[in-house]
């Protein structure tokens, strides 16, 4: 039996982590924090939980004995002043924020307009992304869970920067994101009025997760990579659907690349190849990413599609999937539902 706790579990991340670990019969949650709604029964907040978690939310105390593994899903500023604490008496920590996710300090506070206060976490933290980084995940005691945007372009373009198919530098990424991914903090740009029947993009060439991209792709190519993100918010709840375009290097035809990317995710049960054009409805509540390509021959680009449903691949269904991989289960376990 695996004992879990959530540090932040009112957000949408929050709770959709206690959707996936209150299924399991092989988990027991033993504390869910939230300082805002501290000594409020979960089913209060979380109406559909009634039955089913018969928990309070707690205020953080770092006293977590007897905690096999604690999902840190705090916003991203806040989750470096608590992981620290966690490390003495938690043998396993997956943090969902983009605290941990860059390896220098000095980029960290240039994206995300604050001091890393635990810059020394930042060389041990593993990068979880499994279909990538699947034994180091394996070994570690802290993964940064990666960011959504960052997860559905990394997934969709690592097999042809790896094999040389594709140029390094020019990449261009549009994500369209559902409202969710901004988190359930109120904003009036946020609201039904400004996002219904709109579409916006924002952060243009500032997005916190463009360095987490260029890092991990960096990585695969073996040299530098230039990429313009443009992420966009759309009139949808949840899900993110990427647009990539990129400079063909060699001559391929679809079906070449198409066996390319099933070779590459062979092993990765959550990363499906699609023959059509993939769409948000296929994924959402799921923790897949399907990937679809064709090339435009006018351009000579590749064009490759990317959609995950931002709250399950790419924040709280990814970390289910990294702490199986950290306690020896199939990384399907509890993710099929």
């Amino acid at each position: 039996m695996i004992s879990a706790a959530i540090i932040g579990a009112s957000g949408y991340s929050g709770a959709e982590l206690l959707r996936l670990l209150s299924a399991r019969n092989d988990v027991r949650l033993k504390k869910v924090t939230a300082h805002t709604f501290a000594g409020k029964k979960v089913e209060e907040l979380y109406p559909v939980f009634s039955g089913r978690v018969e928990m309070e939310f707690e205020a953080f105390s770092d006293r977590l004995e007897g905690v096999d593994v604690a999902f840190v899903a705090l916003p991203s500023g806040e989750a470096m002043n608590i992981v620290p604490q966690l490390v003495p008496s938690v043998e396993h920590i997956i943090d969902l924020s983009g605290d941990f996710r860059l390896p220098s300090a000095t980029v960290y506070e240039k994206y995300y307009q604050h001091q890393h206060v635990s810059p020394s976490l930042l060389q041990t933290a593993v990068y979880g992304l499994p279909e990538l980084f699947f034994d180091a995940i394996r070994q570690a005691r802290l993964v940064a869970n990666p960011g959504c945007y960052p997860t559905a372009a990394i997934i969709a373009l690592a097999p042809v920067l790896k094999k040389g198919i594709i140029g390094s530098r020019g990449i261009v990424i549009d994500s369209l994101s559902g409202v969710s991914g901004a988190g359930r903090s109120s904003s009036v740009d946020l609201s039904f009025a400004e996002v219904n029947e709109n579409v916006r993009a924002y952060k243009i060439g500032r997005h916190q997760h463009a360095p987490e991209m260029q890092s991990v792709l960096e990585g695969q190519s073996g040299g530098p990579v230039s990429i313009s993100f443009v992420p966009h918010l759309v009139p949808i709840t949840r899900g993110i659907y990427t647009t990539i375009h990129a400079d063909l290097k060699v001559e391929a035809t679809e079906s070449d690349l198409i066996e390319l990317y099933e070779s590459f995710y062979q092993h990765a049960p959550f990363v499906r190849i699609k023959r059509q054009i993939p769409q948000i409805r296929d994924v959402l509540y799921t923790n897949y990413c399907d990937i679809g390509l064709t090339i435009d021959h006018h351009s000579n680009q590749l064009v490759i599609i990317s959609v995950i449903d931002n709250l399950m691949k790419g924040a709280a269904g990814q970390a289910v999937q990294n702490m199986n991989i950290m306690f020896g289960l199939p990384q399907e376990t509890g993710l099929q539902i």
